[in-house]
């Protein structure tokens, strides 16, 4: 075994007598331990709220969302995506027609989008998944009606469930109507809410409605907004989209999931390096204590270090010994660390002990998803941090063996 390594874990392991210094010690190992253990917690935490968000998100969103460069509106109907229509790799081909909207419900009036759809779009299965009440229902018994996102839901006290009181939803006439009555210039059509979804605020000012009434609404025959494209399982996205744009040319947009909303996913990864920086600045604190423990050891072994060198012990192992010892502290505090977060993170995992607290939330118990890349970039972080540290209370053990040579 190493010289230095020996001789660092006989000062961190033996049985002599308690005092300050290994109190010193044993407190920079539980910082450590503190600091890792937070670190995958906090991360394994924000994973899951992260896969919970853009669950919900992909329930809602397409794979693909074809639309026009130019103008609001195009028409679907043409060879092209007639024949993308019948693909075998389709699963839903979704006709959407969307636009701004005043909907009025008593004698309150909210802005908020009509999105008018095909019946392919209630191929998802997944979109129940996004409802806080009521169900996910655009057509029955002959009837239409709507789904309306949260916000509506709750600027306007919308009850669902009273079937007496629909809604009312305002767009202005695209032909020009003169008249004294300035609710002449729009059309008004009612509707009842059938359910209330809730995904994040760009989305809940929507009104989700069959494609039939939006057109009805805004006096749209036949073009649309965009296309809506979900794929069957297997199929690879990007060599599908990079086929479609190569097919329609500049006039359109052809955009996957991450494209229709790249806020968001900036805004996610924005947020986890922002934790991630804040919780290594706590760590940092933690680690920086080994200098202050080792730089009393460093003085509580000023004989040791003496004949170490009088028996013909160099700089390099002297300095080595005070090395390894921080690195000991650090790992023994990273393992303990590591052990005590995976262990809770197991435990939130499968029981969910730790609750959100909101009776309205989509999440009864805080989210966990571990994932290994953090325990490796935990590890390189305590690693790195560790490194530093040690090598600077090693600078200090060999200006006490200098110092001590002077004394003697």
């Amino acid at each position: 075994m190493n010289t230095s390594v020996y001789i660092a874990k006989r000062y961190l392991f033996s049985g002599k007598k308690m005092h300050a210094i290994n109190i010193i010690s044993g407190i920079s190992t539980l910082g450590v331990l503190v600091g890792s253990a937070a670190l995958i917690i906090i991360l394994s935490v924000f994973n899951g709220f992260e896969q919970v968000i853009l669950s919900l998100y992909s329930n809602f969103t397409p794979e693909i969302k074809i639309e026009t460069r130019l103008g609001k509106t195009f028409d679907p109907n043409t060879p092209y995506f007639n024949a993308v229509h019948k693909d075998a790799h389709i699963f839903s081909f979704t006709q959407v027609l969307q636009e701004k909207v005043l909907i009025r419900y008593g004698d309150k009036p909210i802005i908020g989008t009509i999105k008018g759809v095909s019946d392919d779009f209630l191929k998802n299965k997944q979109l129940d998944s996004i409802v806080h009440n009521g169900s996910f229902t655009l057509k029955s018994e002959g009837r239409s009606f709507a789904v309306i996102g949260g916000t509506i839901q709750g600027s306007l006290g919308i009850n669902v469930h009273d079937d007496l009181a629909p809604i009312e939803i305002l767009a202005t006439r695209r032909t020009t109507v003169s008249s004294v009555n300035p609710l002449d210039e729009f059309v008004v059509r009612s509707i009842s809410p059938s359910g209330v979804f809730g995904i994040q605020q760009e989305f809940d000012d929507i009104v989700v409605t069959p494609i039939e009434f939006a057109r009805d609404l805004l006096d749209e025959p036949k073009e649309v907004s965009s296309l809506e494209l979900t794929f069957k399982k297997g199929t690879d996205i990007t060599a599908i989209q990079d086929k479609i744009k190569e097919a329609i040319g500049d006039k359109f947009t052809v955009k996957n999931r991450k494209e229709q909303n790249t806020e968001l996913y900036k805004t996610l990864n924005y947020e986890r390096w922002s934790i991630f920086m804040i919780l290594t600045f706590v760590l940092i604190i933690a680690i920086f204590n080994i200098i202050g423990s080792l730089t009393m050891l460093v003085i509580d072994k000023r004989a040791d270090i003496a004949i170490l060198s009088s028996l013909g012990a160099n700089k390099r192992t002297i300095q080595g010994i005070f090395f390894f010892e921080g690195m000991m502290i650090s790992f023994a505090g990273f393992v303990g660390g590591i052990v005590l977060g995976l262990a809770f993170c197991l435990v939130q995992q499968r029981y969910g002990f730790i609750k959100m607290g909101s009776s309205n939330s989509v999440l009864d118990s805080y989210p966990i998803d571990i994932k290994i890349s953090d325990f490796g970039l935990v590890f390189l972080t305590v690693g790195a941090i560790s490194i530093i540290a040690a090598g600077i209370s090693a600078r200090l053990s060999i200006k006490g063996l200098d110092d001590i040579k002077q004394d003697l």
